[in-house]
């Protein structure tokens, strides 16, 4: 495949889950990778994930890949990087200990803020003022930036406000960004994958987290969370991957400012 040759990647949280797998993909398709995280190897439960950094991984696949790291509630980390903007990098700050609104943290709730919001807008901000110096492509664009959000961003649940304010922000500044963009022929979308569910002291992220994590969790709550879904089972990190390459390419000429949901249609039914 190769529907990316000649491009530079930017992939922000690129250590671990969907960002690894955005990574991963881009690459596959051709494009060169910078993978921006605040740590190279990720801590995770992944094992997979621990054994060998992304760029390092795409470098022996035969890839070109760097890595960079950031801090992207950070302007002046940001401001180092940029070009197609894949924008990934995100937290649920509230995740071991959710709380009802009345007996919410504002602690929690600065941090979901400062790393969800304030990263995404920073991300669109620099990203955006490079691309509008750059020639257009062939097909008459200039550039492409996806985020990548939240199910969240698009409904609400008990206990997380922090987050779930936070992904609506994220959506809202999509948005903005795609109005500002439009003229000079810049693409803004975000992709808005699965949910998380709160059980025990776990947090599951579907869509975000590798099988072999999920299959170590009891079969009774993998079965709950499954019938939660219209198709009876659990997302990979590679179908918002696959997604991804779509809104990052020259193949998408007339989609801008758009929430897409991946997440096996939950909110649907």
């Amino acid at each position: 495949m190769s529907r990316l040759v000649n491009n530079i990647a930017i992939v922000t949280g690129s250590s671990s889950g969907i960002r690894r797998a955005i990574a991963l993909k881009f690459s596959r398709e051709g494009a060169v990778v910078v993978c921006a995280d605040i740590r190279e190897i990720a801590r995770t439960e992944i094992l997979t994930e621990t054994e060998i950094a992304t760029h390092d991984l795409i470098t022996q696949n035969g890839g070109t890949a760097v890595f960079l790291r950031v801090d992207v509630s950070k302007a002046e980390d940001v401001e180092r990087l940029i070009c197609t903007m894949i924008n990934n990098a995100g937290v649920s700050a509230e995740a071991d200990n959710p709380r009802p609104i009345w007996d919410f943290s504002q602690e929690i709730w600065d941090k979901d803020i400062a790393l969800n919001s304030t990263g995404v807008f920073l991300g669109c901000k620099y990203a955006s003022a490079q691309m509008i110096q750059q020639d257009h492509v062939p097909c008459g664009d200039r550039d492409w930036i996806v985020n990548i959000i939240s199910v969240f961003g698009l409904t609400g649940a008990a206990s997380i406000a922090g987050y779930v304010a936070s992904k609506h922000a994220t959506m809202g500044v999509t948005k903005v960004a795609a109005w500002d963009c439009a003229p000079h022929r810049i693409h803004v979308n975000a992709i808005c994958p699965g949910y998380k569910v709160l059980l025990l002291v776990h947090i599951i992220t579907l869509l975000d987290t590798d099988t072999a994590f999920i299959s170590g969790i009891s079969g009774e709550v993998r079965g709950f969370v499954q019938q939660l879904h219209p198709f009876r089972g659990l997302g990979k990190p590679e179908d918002v991957a696959n997604a991804a390459i779509f809104l990052a390419s020259e193949e998408n000429t007339w989609v801008t400012g758009i929430g897409l949901p991946v997440k096996g249609g939950y909110t649907s039914l």
